[in-house]
């Protein structure tokens, strides 16, 4: 009679194997996954099935983590201005708590492993969307989460691309003057809901 899986055994692992990919990468082989998580190859097939089945749970689970980080990041605050909340959000992640994410998925967009995720580039791009037109919505201009969402994924391929962050941020901070100007009276408290009669 086989054994049964365990599964805060199998749990414990693939958080091991996503912590370590988020330091390392996704390995071409399953040595390092296994000695990074204390176990062997051969439980790692036992409990996976195959490598590209772990990693596939590797960046689903690191896709979770990184969606509860950054989705709390950009949630609007009530005592808080929106490009400030923005503000703040860019430096975790593009500090070092987000950029192992950023990396990760980076690489992911990239023909090589498109096979692990198909249809990944869409997803990471409509996902972060409807956070932003909430945090917009704050300021009373959802419609420009999608300008939002383009500044930042674009920044964040740049800083990719050139390792150049000090440019990327001065050019975020460009940005969030910028969308200060464009925002300025449309949201709670602004000029044009402050002005009477109107």
């Amino acid at each position: 009679m086989g054994r049964h899986r365990q599964p805060e055994i199998r749990d414990r692992i693939l958080d091991a194997c996503v912590d370590h990919a988020l330091a390392h990468g996704l390995p071409a082989r399953l040595e390092p996954l296994a000695v990074a998580s204390g176990t062997s190859t051969r439980m790692l097939i036992y409990h996976f099935g195959t490598r590209d089945a772990l990693l596939r749970e590797i960046l689903g689970r690191a896709r979770r983590r990184q969606r509860e980080v950054f989705g709390a990041l950009v949630a609007p605050r009530p005592d808080e201005p929106y490009p400030d909340t923005l503000r703040r959000a860019w430096r975790v992640m593009t500090g070092p708590v987000g950029r192992p994410y950023l990396s990760m998925f980076g690489r992911l967009r990239e023909d090589a492993e498109q096979q692990l995720w198909p249809g990944f580039r869409r997803e990471a791009t409509t996902d972060w969307l409807h956070p932003f037109e909430e945090g917009m919505r704050s300021l009373g201009r959802p419609e420009l989460g999608t300008l939002v969402l383009a500044v930042v994924r674009g920044l964040i391929m740049d800083i990719e691309a050139t390792g150049e962050v000090a440019r990327a941020d001065r050019a975020f901070d460009d940005f969030l003057a910028a969308l200060d100007g464009v925002t300025a009276g449309s949201g709670p408290g602004g000029a044009q809901e402050a002005a009477p009669g109107r």
